[in-house]
């Protein structure tokens, strides 16, 4: 056992693998105990989230205790068919989740600037 777990600490991860892995194309009437059931064969779940709004739905958060645990899922059920649809299993990447609120938030303070400032678009382009 020791060896095995010094072994696992010597392996270098993608920097994209994390614990956190986010479902698409599940089943909209998937629950959280058939969620357990599927991703729970993988290691130790500490929390799943399925989506439950029109924006949301058929997808899911599955949150692994471990790291290495979270890749062997994501390694094996990508293209795992569930109820006749294929789930595509990626990693969570805050980043590129809140990048579009990012850009929103940016044009906002700009909006707010050039208002601020009594500067119109066409000004600029002069």
């Amino acid at each position: 056992m020791a060896l095995a777990m010094q072994k696992r600490n010597n392996v270098r991860l993608p920097p994209e693998v994390n614990r956190v892995l986010y479902v698409r194309n599940l089943p909209y009437k998937i629950t959280s105990d058939e969620m357990y059931d599927i991703f729970g064969k993988y290691g130790a779940i500490r929390q799943i989230r399925v989506g439950n709004t029109p924006e949301t739905r058929g997808t899911a958060f599955v949150v692994y205790e471990d790291i290495f645990d979270a890749k062997n899922a994501c390694d094996h059920l990508s293209g795992f068919n569930v109820c006749n649809r294929y789930l595509v299993v990626l990693y969570y990447q805050s980043t590129k989740a809140f990048k579009r609120l990012d850009v929103d938030k940016k044009q906002d303070e700009l909006d707010q600037m050039k208002a601020k400032y009594n500067i119109n678009s066409d000004d600029l382009r002069k």
